[in-house]
C-alpha cells in the first residue's frame, strides 16, 4: 500500500504557471515589440509635426502667392498669370515652388487654361494631365478642357471620348454636361460614328431638355434620320 501511494504521488503532473510560459516569449521578442511600437509612435508624431510645422505654412504661402495670379487669370491676362509681373509670382513659379500643395495643384488648372488661350495646346495637355481634384464641378470643367485641348491637337477620337466622359461624370451639372455631350456628338459625326452621335444627342434631349443644347438638339437628330 505504501508503494502504491508513492507511485501515485510520482505520477502527479507538474503544475506550470502561465507566467512561466510567457516569460521565454517575452525574453525573445520583448525588445522587438518595444522597438516596433516606438517606431509607429515616432512615425505618427513625425507626420503631425510635418503637417503642422512644414506643410501648413507652405500651404499658406502658396495660397497667398496664387491670389495675384488668379487676378490676372480672371482679367484674361494669360501671359502675366503664367509668368508674373516681377513683383508677384506667376503660375509656373507657383507650380514649381509649391508642388504638393492645394494651391500648387490648382495653379496647374489655371496654367492649362492660360495655355489654351495662347494656343499652346501641348502645354495645356501637360498641365491638365498633372492636375487632379475631388470637386465634381471642377473635375467636369477640367475634363472638358482636356477634351478641348485634344480636339485642337487633332486627336478627335480621344477628344470625343473625353467629352463624353466630361458630359456623363456629374449629372447635376446641367450647364456644362449638355455642352460637352453636344461636342462629343459633333466629333462622333465627324468621325463617321453616327450611332455614337445619336446616343449623345438623345442623352441631351432626355436629360437636359431645358438647356440651350436641349432646345436645338432635335435638328441634329433629324439630320441623322432619327426624326421625321
Amino acid at each position: 500500500m505504501a508503494n502504491e501511494g508513492k507511485h501515485k504521488e510520482t505520477d502527479k503532473p507538474e503544475v506550470v504557471s502561465h507566467n512561466s510560459l510567457r516569460l521565454p516569449f517575452w525574453e525573445r521578442n520583448g525588445k522587438k515589440l518595444i522597438y516596433g511600437a516606438s517606431a509607429v509612435v515616432l512615425l505618427i508624431a513625425g507626420y503631425f509635426i510635418y503637417q503642422f510645422y512644414v506643410q501648413a505654412p507652405k500651404e499658406e504661402k502658396a495660397a497667398a502667392a496664387l491670389w495675384k495670379a488668379e487676378q490676372y487669370f480672371r482679367m484674361d491676362s494669360s501671359s502675366l498669370a503664367l509668368n508674373g509681373d516681377g513683383a508677384n509670382q506667376g503660375l509656373l513659379k507657383i507650380i514649381s515652388r509649391y508642388d504638393g500643395t492645394k494651391a500648387g495643384n490648382l495653379a496647374k488648372f489655371y496654367a492649362a487654361s492660360c495655355y489654351m488661350n495662347l494656343g499652346d495646346f501641348n502645354n495645356a495637355l501637360k498641365f491638365l494631365k498633372e492636375f487632379s481634384t475631388d470637386d465634381p464641378l471642377i473635375k467636369v470643367r477640367a475634363t472638358g478642357l482636356l477634351a478641348d485641348a485634344l480636339a485642337e491637337s487633332g486627336k478627335k477620337k480621344e477628344a470625343a471620348e473625353t467629352y463624353k466622359k466630361a458630359g456623363t461624370s456629374f449629372d447635376e451639372d446641367d450647364f456644362n454636361s449638355p455642352e460637352y455631350l453636344f461636342r462629343a456628338g459633333l466629333l462622333y459625326e465627324d468621325l463617321g460614328s453616327n450611332q455614337d452621335a445619336i446616343a449623345m444627342y438623345t442623352l441631351i434631349r432626355n436629360k437636359y431638355p431645358s438647356s440651350e443644347r436641349g432646345a436645338e438638339v432635335e435638328k441634329y437628330l433629324a439630320r441623322l434620320g432619327q426624326l421625321k
